[in-house]
């Protein structure tokens, strides 16, 4: 009865994973996850987890709400997997008290910047075959970066070979502007959209008054064709 009562009294949050192991760091729960060969991220990680370790695995997404109920972590590493989407709801949930996260080292080429700019983390994105585009842009502008590792977002693939392989805050440094880039692309396919509308209108428009001059025509050859009234009197 003792044993069963015990088991009753044990709150879930402090359940841990069987694939990792669950420490005290200073007062704080350590959940380490490391190296386990997991290709998802486990389902039942303690509410009251602190440190979360999932670094050196076969992940391959993080998918929305997957830290949900993780409301006091603070560090969270998911480095050396094989991670290559993040959904946009990735991290929501997560409290405020996030200190870091690290994404280094995974293939992740693109990221929802919805999935990055609500934290207030350190991150940590070196090490990734990254296609530099606008919404790489924007998270290395206005995200907490790593200083340690921001020039190891390199540029895997870009619009332009001339960025393939350098450095993205060096290629930014240069003046090189993916968001104007993508605001002129953005313009000329609503210029070519709109050339494409109002020719369709004049073609229509031409169509309908030809259309109408022939049945004109076919109109008065009719009545031409009549015999006229001053013809059948006589």
């Amino acid at each position: 009865q003792a044993f069963f009562c015990l088991l009753l009294c044990v709150p879930w949050g402090s359940s841990c994973p069987l694939s990792c192991q669950c420490t005290e760091q200073a007062g704080a729960k350590a959940v380490l996850c490391s190296s386990r060969h997991l290709e998802e991220i486990p389902k039942d990680i303690p509410k009251d987890a602190v440190f979360l370790k999932l670094d050196a695995n076969s992940i391959t997404r993080i998918p929305s709400n997957a830290f949900r109920h993780l409301s006091h972590l603070e560090e969270l590493d998911l480095s050396r997997n094989a991670i290559e989407k993040i959904d946009r709801a990735a991290f929501k949930g997560v409290g405020a008290g996030l200190r870091t996260l690290d994404l280094s080292s995974n293939r992740i080429r693109s990221i929802p910047k919805e999935a990055l700019l609500a934290l207030s983390a350190k991150l940590r994105l070196a090490n990734n075959p990254w296609h530099c585009e606008c919404a790489l842009q924007e998270v290395l502008w206005e995200a907490r970066l790593d200083p340690n590792s921001v020039q190891d977002i390199t540029c895997h693939t870009a619009p332009r070979q001339e960025y393939v392989g350098k450095p993205l805050l060096q290629v930014l440094d240069a003046g090189v502007n993916f968001c104007s880039v993508h605001q002129r692309t953005t313009d000329v396919a609503m210029f070519i959209t709109m050339f494409g509308w109002f020719t369709m209108v004049i073609v229509y428009v031409i169509c309908y008054v030809r259309h109408n001059r022939e049945d004109t025509c076919k109109r008065v050859d009719y009545l031409k064709s009549l015999p006229s009234t001053q013809g059948h009197a006589e």
